[in-house]
């Protein structure tokens, strides 16, 4: 199995930044792209980012283009996101999943990490 971990959520101010990593092992290429999620408090889990492992092709949720950076270091078996010009609204556990199809549909993502918290203060 695929073992996705995130890491690099925390505490900052609005307007501020930061990098989230999610490191992949086991059979890692299993997964043709990755994607970032949030979940707030009381709310449903939403897509922020995808991104490819062939090729890079990138998508992004509105709420966020122009302000998050999918990226991602096949070498390391890394996906980066980039947060920039955080605001309180992007409050959330945000999660690393793997999908094993091309087409960005919510069920092609079955490996899932454990998530990380980011918090954002006004």
């Amino acid at each position: 199995q695929v073992q996705l971990v995130e890491s690099g959520g925390g505490l900052v101010q609005a307007g501020g930044s930061l990098r989230l990593s999610c490191t992949a092992s086991g059979r890692t290429f299993r997964a043709f792209v990755m994607g970032w999620f949030r979940q707030a408090p009381g709310k449903d889990r939403e897509f922020v980012a995808a991104i490819r492992w062939i090729g890079g092709y990138t998508t992004y949720a509105d709420s966020v283009k122009g302000r998050f950076t999918i990226s991602r270091d096949n070498a390391k078996n890394t996906v980066y996101l980039q947060m920039n010009n955080l605001k309180p609204e992007d409050t959330a556990i945000y999660y690393c999943a793997g999908n094993k199809r091309t087409v960005n549909y919510y069920a092609n993502y079955t490996d899932w990490g454990q998530g990380t918290q980011v918090t954002v203060s006004s």
